[in-house]
């Protein structure tokens, strides 16, 4: 259930930024794991560059936070922002992304930045 309303022209906008796949993939795996970029670069297979330009539009309206920890910066979901309830029930519906993780584990990947 969503706690407010959204303005048709915010939910517009969340919708276009989430139509893109990438996107989409990131902010469902963000919504349960903690990711750096070196992560999504590798999940893709696409440049840091193209990667942080993702992750700053959707850092840009709030849906994804960053945490500096020593040399790394690691993004999650903001559960706090104030779309979040509308994102989540867009996210309820997506199929679970762990694999992509499991896979980047198995290569040992996952664990460059850690």
């Amino acid at each position: 259930m969503l706690n407010t309303v959204v303005e048709i022209d915010k939910a517009a906008m969340i919708l276009k930024l989430l139509g893109d796949k990438t996107r989409l993939i990131m902010v469902k795996i963000l919504d349960t794991h903690d990711c750096c970029v070196c992560e999504f670069v590798e999940i893709f297979k696409m440049s840091q560059p193209a990667i942080s330009q993702h992750l700053r539009k959707l850092k840009d309206i709030g849906l994804v936070k960053e945490e500096r920890r020593g040399q790394w910066i690691f993004y999650s979901t903001d559960k706090n922002n104030e779309y979040y309830s509308f994102v989540k029930m867009i996210l309820k519906q997506l199929p679970n992304q762990d694999e992509k993780l499991i896979e980047l584990k198995e290569k040992g990947v996952r664990i460059m930045c850690r």
